[in-house]
Formats: C-alpha cells, sequence, structure tokens
C-alpha cells in the first residue's frame, strides 16, 4: 500500500503524516473505550446482583470469560496511550502509529467476543440457553459483518476502483 503524499493527495512529510494517522487511532480508540468502560461497568455489577448465586455453570463460566474479553479489550484499546508515553521524545512516532493500529485491530475482535458473551449471558439468564446461544451467535454475525465484511467489501468495490482511475 503506498502511504507517500503523491498518493494521498496530500504534502506532508512522514513525521507529520505519522502524527496525523496516530491521531486518527486515538479518536477511533475514544469512541471504542467508551463501549468497553460501559460493558466492563455492566459485567462487575453483575456479580452483585441478587440473581448471580442462581447462575449454572455454564452461566458463570460465560461470565467470568466475558469479563475477562472485556478487560483486554479495555487493556489494548488504552496501550496506544501507554505505548506513546513510554516513547515520547523517543522519535518512534511511525513504529507508534502501526504497533497501536495492530492493537486497535486485536482489540476490535476481543470486544466482538465480549459482546457476544454478554449478550448469550443475559439472554441465557432470560429466555433459557438456546435463545441465549442464538442471540450471541447474531450478535457476533453483527459484529463481523459491520466491522470486518462491510469494510472489506467497501475497499473492494468503491476504494480499489478508484485507486486504479488515479
Amino acid at each position: 500500500m503506498a502511504d507517500g503524499p503523491a498518493h494521498q493527495g496530500r504534502h506532508e512529510t512522514p513525521l507529520e503524516r505519522a502524527d496525523r494517522n496516530f491521531a486518527e487511532v486515538l479518536q477511533e480508540l475514544r469512541v471504542t473505550q467508551t463501549g468497553v468502560q460501559i460493558l466492563f461497568a455492566f459485567l462487575l455489577t453483575l456479580a452483585f446482583a441478587p440473581r448471580f448465586p442462581m447462575l449454572d455453570t455454564v452461566q458463570r463460566a460465560t461470565y467470568v470469560t466475558t469479563l475477562l474479553l472485556a478487560v483486554l479489550a479495555a487493556a489494548l484499546f488504552t496501550a496506544p496511550a501507554a505505548l506513546h508515553r513510554a516513547l515520547f521524545h523517543q522519535h518512534a512516532k511511525p513504529v507508534i502509529v502501526r504497533v497501536s493500529s495492530r492493537l486497535a485491530r486485536i482489540g476490535t475482535w476481543v470486544l466482538m467476543l465480549a459482546f457476544t458473551g454478554s449478550v448469550l449471558l443475559v439472554v441465557d439468564v432470560s429466555l433459557g440457553r438456546m435463545a441465549g446461544i442464538a442471540a450471541g451467535a447474531g450478535t457476533l454475525l453483527v459484529c463481523v459483518g459491520l466491522w470486518r465484511i462491510l469494510p472489506w467489501v467497501v475497499r473492494r468495490v468503491i476504494v480499489a476502483p478508484r485507486k486504479g482511475r488515479r
């Protein structure tokens, strides 16, 4: 993938491009982090709900797994800020951008699983195991569709043909 100024129609130095890209990654993470924080807070409160002791073994395993996935997602989404802070003034911005982008990508996969587990658990407790499995599978399909398949289709159908015309 070409990333030069002529390719993007921008006239910026590599460092300016890295600064812009890092700002874009951080903005994406701000949006995502709010959802992760809400999910994590919700999961933390569940353990103190009156019905929690009545969960069966599968529901408890789903709860703990989902809680740990939410923690991992939060860690992945906050890691770019920590990485930037640790490498501040080390002339490593392009590396920070690449690593941060990978962390965010992995974080979205982990968040998908945390969303799936949360929906599975709540629907399982509310309506039963089969409904929970169906709702969890539906959640996973929606997330994969919107977060992975849609960008892939847009890139192939809209973005790639435009690149060919330049």
